[in-house]
């Protein structure tokens, strides 16, 4: 027996919530790894944002997106926004303190 196309589409959608799901949890993850990295400069007295870094890594993340058949554009985008709320957390902690 076949499923209804609503069954189907319900399937669909609890893969792709379980997926969002996964999405932030490694979002979060990534954001604990990056506030470490943001006390450590402030620490030691480094600049909150790193250029040459930025750039190796939106070289970096449009080979993986076109590896795996998502628009590189789209890649790239999608990482200056999350490096855009890194560096804006390092400026905070930089401007607040590591205590």
């Amino acid at each position: 027996m076949t499923q209804s196309p609503m069954d189907e589409l319900l399937r669909l959608r609890s893969s792709i919530d379980n997926l969002d799901a996964v999405l932030l949890h490694t979002l979060a993850e990534r954001f604990k790894l990056t506030k470490m990295v943001g006390v450590l400069k402030a620490e030691n007295d480094l600049p909150p944002s790193d250029k040459t870094r930025e750039a190796e890594q939106i070289y970096r993340l449009r080979k993986l997106a076109d590896d795996a058949g998502l628009d590189p554009a789209f890649a790239e985008e999608f990482l200056s926004f999350i490096v855009a709320e890194v560096i804006r957390h390092h400026e905070k902690i930089r401007s607040e303190g590591t205590d």
